[in-house]
């Protein structure tokens, strides 16, 4: 009876006592459907058709636990798979009426461990994913560090991540040596990404909530795909090939302010620049609309534009005296514009009585491009708690 009593008034004092199981926190479902038209595939040098279709589904699940310090770890493992159909791709081989380019399959898990001391206000992270597909292998790994400030009103956040990619040379049929011939085990190439990620957020008031966001990226290797056609003024055609270094620097600002209690303004502002000539700007507005405890709607909005990179032109006007040269134009100067909405449902007792499933979530863009690129997307999530 005293040994009982014992270890009973030990527990009961104990305030830093934290349970050390593994504790499921919550799963994420997200499927995805998006389909684009377009008058200026690349694959076939700034001309023809950019019709493509992609279906994405993504798994993530998070589990907790506390350690002896009562520090909380997490657990993040999720899996991704996408699998589309390109007519422009297809267009690797212009005489086949349908070859293996039309379609392709990319799978890409991650895991993440994340260790968050909150006495002390700080958090560790680290992370390593991957990706495969027919033409394209990708493998990376990350490490952060975040750090509130004393009130808690504040916090900085850094991340490091590396990309380490390999690219299959699959050549336009015409380039290969002999021309026409089919392969099974493509030469390839290296790709690499250095990616160094600051932010800053910030509560001003109860209502207002601020962050800045950076990127500095550094990528070497081959850069171009090879498979892109340029063709040249003189009727002649080649790969597309671009330089073997590109650095990349977004800024970013994001501001949400809580007009009342059902209504949050979500602002963002972005302005991107390159070392290959290409700067941007990115202003988006979301405008979430609390109807009931339960229901919500949220309108959004985003605009885009950027110029040309410095070795972009049209079909059949690069020069072969051009070092560098790509009709690909996702990289020419355009503007876009992005609009939809989503709709949010968290009843009481689960979604449609399922008490597992504490949130659903839908939502539906157009995206228009001023250079004759036009898509819709439309996508599901499903949060288990």
């Amino acid at each position: 009876m005293a040994l009982l009593s014992a270890r009973a008034q030990q527990a009961t004092d104990s305030t830093s006592f934290r349970s050390r199981k593994l504790k499921f926190e919550e799963a994420n479902l997200v499927a995805s459907y998006y389909s684009q038209s377009g008058e200026h595939a690349a694959v076939t040098g700034g001309t023809g058709t950019q019709q493509l279709t992609d279906i994405a589904t993504t798994f993530d699940i998070r589990l907790s636990r506390f350690d002896k310090k009562g520090r909380k770890h997490f657990f993040d493992a999720g899996i991704g798979i996408d699998h589309y159909t390109s007519a422009s791709s297809d267009k690797i081989d212009l005489k086949a009426n349908s070859s293996a380019s039309h379609a392709d399959t990319r799978i890409y898990p991650s895991l993440t461990w994340s260790i968050e001391n909150a006495a002390k206000g700080h958090s560790v992270n680290f992370g390593a994913s991957a990706s495969t597909e027919f033409d394209y292998q990708s493998f990376g790994l990350s490490a952060g560090y975040a750090k509130k400030t004393k009130d808690r009103n504040g916090e900085f956040s850094a991340k490091a991540q590396v990309l380490l990619d390999r690219v299959s040379l699959v050549l336009p049929v015409e380039l290969r040596n002999p021309p026409g011939r089919e392969e099974d085990d493509y030469a390839s190439s290296n790709r690499n990404t250095f990616i160094g990620s600051f932010g800053w957020t910030q509560v001003i008031n109860p209502r207002l909530q601020v962050a800045l966001l950076a990127d500095i990226v550094q990528q070497k290797g081959y850069l171009s795909l090879p498979f892109y056609r340029v063709y040249f003024s003189d009727g002649s055609m080649k790969q597309e090939h671009l330089p073997d270094r590109r650095f990349k620097l977004p800024v970013g600002f994001r501001a949400n302010y809580f007009l009342g209690d059902n209504i949050i303004l979500r602002g963002y502002y972005r302005y991107y620049t390159d070392s290959w000539g290409l700067h941007s700007h990115t202003a988006s507005l979301e405008v979430p609309v609390k109807l009931n405890p339960f229901f919500s709607v949220s309108p959004f909005y985003r605009f885009y534009t950027q110029s040309a990179i410095d070795y972009f032109k049209p079909n059949k006007v690069h020069s072969l005296q051009d070092t560098y040269y790509s009709s690909n134009y996702d990289l020419s100067a355009f503007s876009s514009n992005f609009f939809g909405a989503g709709l949010r449902w968290t009843p009481v007792k689960g979604v449609f009585g399922a008490p597992h499933i504490a949130t659903a979530e839908m939502r539906y863009g157009r995206y228009t491009r001023n250079n004759q690129l036009s898509a819709n997307s439309i996508s599901l999530h499903l949060t288990f708690k």
